[in-house]
């Protein structure tokens, strides 16, 4: 290989033209998905404060929210509920018909056809201990008995109206249970994109918040990915696969781009990047102590997202493509 000064690699970045030419585009509002945390009631607006820019919301402010955020193309929405009340040891509100999320469906696919709905299938929020399932008698997490009532809830869900149900308890066997609950129940058309390689991070601190889902007791390092274990990891995303998840999701993002990368080469799913709560709040508690320029920080992440192999993104960007990631 010749080198310099016959190779002279800034002939190729000597320009904005040639540089928008040679480089990587940044994924379009088509490539997102806006998670959201909805609530019960009417004219409910709360302010989540370690999110800045994001709120829970009630059903009819939610549609108001999404009516600009839907002019700007963004794909879809990943619907998640907050309950006033109503919590016990089985999270049983989850699958309620006329629950928060229910509701939210219905009313977004008849305001946005053109969104994508999906719906978070979990129990953390509405479980009265804070876990994703229900407890056995030594207080541990129940893989199988929890499998029926994440199927229930993905069931009612679907006949809501949800195009996609997002299974993220990462009990094993979660997807299999989903599919079978879905077909039975005639949802067959219903697809699942699965938390398959979803980390027990430090990075969801924001979130719990907005979701008021932090465990009572013990934490969630005995069901969820260890940052240290890369090939179990990706084992959860090829079983996931293997038992009939539609799309694969990696959870966080931006702290687990190698895993991006390594699933991208061992599958052809359509792969999501969870842009987490704590690395959106990270960039912006960044910004907002002058250590760097906020619309520049989102735009290279959204690049190394794409860069690493993602398809789809789901970060809270997203109700701010225009403003931060357009042109």
């Amino acid at each position: 290989m010749n080198g310099f000064p016959t190779v002279r690699l800034r002939r190729l970045r000597a320009t904005e033209a040639l540089r928008r030419m040679t480089g990587l585009a940044l994924p379009g509002p088509e490539k997102f998905i806006w998670p959201v945390f909805v609530t019960s009631g009417t004219k409910r607006r709360e302010e989540i404060s370690s999110m800045p820019g994001q709120f829970r919301l009630s059903t009819d402010l939610l549609l108001r929210e999404l009516e600009p955020v839907a002019k700007q193309g963004i794909g879809g929405v990943l619907i998640f509920g907050v309950p006033d009340s109503g919590k016990d040891a089985r999270g049983s509100a989850a699958a309620a018909p006329n629950g928060a999320v229910q509701r939210a469906i219905r009313e977004i696919r008849r305001e946005f056809p053109d969104l994508v709905v999906m719906g978070d299938v979990c129990l953390c929020a509405y479980t009265d201990h804070g876990h994703c399932g229900v407890l056995n008698k030594r207080g541990e997490v129940d893989n199988d008995a929890t499998l029926k009532l994440l199927a229930k809830v993905a069931v009612s869900y679907a006949k809501a109206g949800a195009h996609f149900v997002a299974p993220s308890a990462m009990m094993d066997g979660q997807v299999a249970a989903i599919r079978a609950g879905l077909d039975a129940a005639g949802g067959d058309e219903t697809g699942i994109m699965s938390y398959s390689t979803k980390f027990a991070s430090a990075m969801y601190g924001p979130f719990r918040e907005a979701e008021q889902s932090v465990p009572k007791s013990g934490d969630r390092r005995g069901y969820q990915a260890s940052a240290a274990d890369l090939h179990t990891a990706l084992r959860e995303s090829a079983l996931d696969e293997a038992e009939g998840a539609d799309m694969l999701m990696v959870k966080p993002a931006l702290f687990y781009l190698d895993v991006i990368t390594r699933l991208r080469e061992q599958t052809d799913l359509p792969i999501a990047a969870y842009n987490v709560s704590g690395e959106y709040a990270m960039l912006h508690a960044t910004a907002a102590r002058g250590w760097g320029d906020l619309r520049a920080m989102v735009r290279e992440s959204m690049l190394a997202l794409t860069r690493a192999g993602s398809d789809i993104i789901i970060s809270y960007w997203a109700n701010r493509y225009a403003e931060l990631l357009g042109e």
